[in-house]
């Protein structure tokens, strides 16, 4: 939509400059994008959403300006109270509406003695600056109302249309085959999802897009009949689909005009011509006789509902001024208040739609920011909260979603070596569709073999959905899948890294960091599905709720997976769902500076992490502050059954500085609980 900013001084007394005006408008949800200077004007194109059809005019706008700006809206006494000066006519005009539900308004006007011409210049050039090209005085009217009042008109050639009885004008579907050019000198053909405009011969236009050729307006029209009508939304944009006509009326027509704007727009139009012509007489009618307004709708607006929702207080005379401005009736109850909702606003249906408006015109750069009152533990953990910032976890450490169907085959279950009980659909489409998943697993090996298939070198995949066990039970499971090389560009070079248990592992602590559980481990165990000695399961609070491992070779190569090592992990989060706390404490940085110490240990393979990293915090008190694992390896040097494991320690006080005789002594210690307690070789 394009407007001039003298157009809308017409209309608001504008006392800022333009581009000040253009930001006011994009903060207001009217986005300006474009602004431009011509012949001493300013050029605003507005980008209109489409629950907002009154914005597709001048005066729509203006409504938003005056709000926004907080001026008074100046529409003229000879623009708003048009007095129309109906005369008797010996000519004889019926209408005739097909169907109420196609066109609930057709108004025509008969306009004699009209003198076509060039229009005047100040016309002209508000035309050509928002991109129509001027025709004639009549044409050019027409365009200049339905710009200003987002109502389309048309006008005719009456004299091209009259019959010796009088006229008659129908408002029906087209005939199956029925043809009509239009003032583009195009034939269309036309059909029964076509609503057309025809007197008693034939079309003589498609209702909502284009007039027919034979009746347009010309230098030697003499007498014009001017028609505003409403019609179907719907069956305009189908008209315009099938005969691939966009006009500035389809566009309107398809977002549904206001029905209590036709009328005026009509009157508004012949008040111009008139002036511009000097014509004296009209005659009107219109069908059905009385326009058929709405019951206006009212909605309570309880004042102590807009603070709720938006956080912050708007003073009672300003909140009511906001509405009234934008052209809404208020009238006041108590503390509340009654707002009347005209025929141009049908977007406004609810309270919470009045808030919004509010906070829209009130300004969104008024709202302070404030820290939040309660802790994060006070969100509504609901399932769909806690899988999206699941699922966004996942993401931040580079993993890619993916959405499997619930729906598998039997056979995809025993490929994994799987042997579970499952719920079969009574009537499956096919083998492939016949059981509810009771596991993610082998939708997650699936989607790996198509990736690989397709020279994937690095996958990182995770799922959140439902699986299903007997009898009727569904939980929702996180599953994870790593396969390949990761590749790393660093000041060093290239670095290739394999994917392993530990990146794994390392994807589920983050996760559980991030969550706020602390009290998690894993514990060697066995499954069918993964390697002896490679699978592992996932404990919180000593309960199971997981498990992840290195998948059995025989399976891969049963998906087609060959020389690839594929790592696993099935996370009940169903389970997990009570056990997350998202509550926050903060502590100051440090003062003092952390002292490093690593260990090199060779272990028994068969020894927990958990439990040399828990042995190490309770000898290292009270200066250890932190235990990562920062090295492990099996081969060359390490004696069969056994492991190496580097742990890096790291001491801090918060008090003072601390001495090396201090941290040696702690450090010391460490070393010989772990050699007394659980016959680790320091390396």
């Amino acid at each position: 939509m394009k407007v001039t900013y003298n157009w809308l001084k017409d209309f608001v007394d504008i006392k800022i400059p333009a581009a000040v005006l253009a930001k006011k408008l994009t903060m207001a949800g009217l986005e300006v994008v474009s602004l431009e200077e011509k012949a001493g004007d300013w050029v605003f194109e507005i980008e209109i959403t489409s629950n907002r059809p009154d914005w597709l005019s001048v005066m729509g706008i203006a409504r938003e300006v005056a709000a926004i700006t907080n001026s008074r809206l100046k529409i003229k006494n000879e623009i708003l109270k048009i007095k129309s000066q109906i005369t008797k006519s010996p000519t004889k005009l019926e209408i005739k509406v097909e169907s109420k539900e196609d066109c609930p308004l057709y108004t025509a006007r008969i306009i004699k003695d009209v003198q076509v011409k060039a229009s005047p210049d100040w016309m002209r050039q508000r035309l050509e600056l928002v991109g129509i090209r001027p025709v004639n005085n009549i044409v050019d009217i027409t365009n200049y109302v339905l710009l200003e009042t987002g109502e389309p008109l048309h006008a005719f050639d009456l004299d091209k249309l009259m019959q010796e009885d009088g006229l008659q004008i129908f408002i029906r579907r087209a005939r199956p085959n029925e043809k009509i050019i239009t003032i583009d000198a195009k034939e269309r053909i036309l059909d029964k999802d076509i609503l057309v405009i025809a007197d008693s011969r034939r079309p003589i236009a498609v209702a909502g897009l284009m007039g027919g050729k034979d009746t347009e307006v010309t230098e030697d029209t003499k007498n014009i009949l001017l028609e505003a009508a409403k019609f179907s939304p719907p069956l305009i944009r189908k008209a315009r689909q099938k005969l691939g006509v966009n006009t500035e009326s389809s566009y309107r027509f398809e977002r549904d005009v206001d029905i209590g704007i036709v009328d005026f727009a009509s009157q508004r139009a012949q008040r111009l011509i008139q002036e511009e012509t000097g014509a004296p007489e009209v005659l009107f009618k219109s069908q059905p006789k009385t326009i058929p307004l709405k019951k206006t709708k009212a909605i309570r607006l309880r004042t102590k509902k807009i603070s709720a929702v938006l956080g912050f207080e708007i003073p009672f005379t300003k909140t009511k001024k906001i509405l009234q401005d934008l052209g809404l009736k208020v009238k006041t109850k108590g503390k509340d208040l009654n707002v009347f909702i005209p025929s141009f606003r049908r977007d406004l249906n609810k309270e919470i739609d009045l808030i919004e408006e509010i906070c829209r015109i009130h300004g969104y750069d008024f709202i302070s920011s404030t820290r939040p009152s309660t802790i994060a533990q006070d969100i509504e953990r609901s399932v769909f909260d806690l899988n999206f910032l699941i699922r966004d976890i996942l993401l931040s450490q580079g993993l890619n979603e993916v959405i499997t169907y619930s729906l598998i085959s039997q056979d995809l279950l025993k490929k994994c070596g799987l042997d579970e009980t499952a719920i079969f659909l009574a009537n499956p489409l096919s083998k492939e569709v016949e059981i509810l998943r009771p596991t993610l697993i082998p939708s997650l090996l699936t989607v790996i073999a198509h990736n690989l298939n397709h020279r994937q070198d690095l996958i990182q995949i995770f799922e959140i959905a439902k699986r299903f066990k007997v009898p009727q039970k569904e939980e929702y499971f996180l599953a994870v899948g790593l396969c390949g090389i990761k590749v790393r560009l660093t000041s060093a070079g290239r670095q290739e890294e394999k994917m392993s248990l530990l990146h794994l592992k390392g994807i589920l602590e983050i996760l559980f960091e991030r969550l706020g559980i602390r009290d998690f481990g894993f514990t060697a165990t066995s499954h069918s599905t993964f390697c002896e000695g490679r699978a592992f399961s996932i404990n919180i609070e000593d309960k199971k709720i997981g498990m992840m491992g290195e998948m059995k070779p025989e399976i891969l190569a049963a998906f087609d997976i060959k020389n690839q090592e594929v790592f696993l992990l099935e996370l009940n989060l169903s389970s997990l769902y009570p056990l997350i706390n998202l509550s926050r404490h903060f502590h100051g940085l440090p003062l003092y500076p952390e002292v490093r110490r690593d260990i090199s240990l060779m272990v028994d393979i068969n020894l927990g992490v958990k439990e040399l990293r828990d042995a190490i915090i309770q000898s290292g008190r009270p200066y250890i502050k932190d235990v990562r694992v920062i090295d492990f390896y099996t081969g060359a040097h390490i004696p069969k059954g056994f492991k190496g494991l580097t742990f890096s320690c790291i001491y801090q006080s918060a008090e003072r500085t601390l001495e090396d005789s201090e941290v040696n002594s702690v450090h010391q210690n460490i070393l010989q609980s772990l050699e007394k307690n659980f016959g680790c070789q320091i390396r």
